[in-house]
């Protein structure tokens, strides 16, 4: 699987241009104010890594993001027989914004993180190695998708974490999910 970003008009899901090209991708995201890198392991990691090895791979990366200010970070593992997994996806599913930055590594797996701005809707299909940096504010939602399958690391600013302030919008029903 292969990093993405399909670009649609906010009220035209089929009318879509798709980039695969990573430093186009990154480029347009930094012109929407999203920060989006490639981070690389610095040791060796299992399928079943646990969080502290997780960690300890990415040690530097966590270090120079943790100096950017935030206060705390997690790291998470989705897997399709985690429980509560259909009422986690619904969490996520519809439009909102954070009063803080989202943050988040992908370790391993994937998701579709999809950002609705100048009128457009950008769904940008992030698979291991990407980090995404949703300033606050953006407005977005995201899908684990039906079978899960991601690690995460995750950094708040907040160290309460996730917390989600849902516009009512129904722009996220009009949009194909992450399948």
């Amino acid at each position: 699987m292969q990093t993405s970003l399909t670009i649609c008009v906010e009220d035209n899901p089929q009318a879509k241009e798709v980039l695969t090209d990573f430093q186009k991708i990154a480029e347009l995201l930094k012109s929407l104010g999203i920060g989006f890198e490639r981070w690389e392991t610095e040791a060796p990691l299992s399928d079943t890594a646990s969080p502290a090895e997780v960690q300890a791979a990415y040690k530097s990366s966590i270090d120079r993001i943790m100096q950017q200010g935030y206060k705390a970070f997690d790291v998470v593992s989705i897997h399709p027989s985690s429980p509560n997994i259909e009422e986690a996806r619904k969490k996520f599913l519809g439009e909102h914004i954070h009063t803080e930055d989202e943050v988040r590594f992908f370790v391993d797996g994937s998701g579709m993180f999809y950002v609705h701005a100048v009128g457009k809707v950008f769904m940008l299909l992030c698979t291991k190695g990407d980090f995404i940096n949703l300033p606050a504010g953006t407005t977005h939602w995201f899908d684990m998708g039906p079978k899960p399958f991601f690690k995460a690391i995750r950094v708040f600013n907040n160290p309460e974490g996730w917390v989600g302030k849902f516009t009512g919008s129904d722009i996220s029903d009009k949009f194909p999910k992450y399948e």
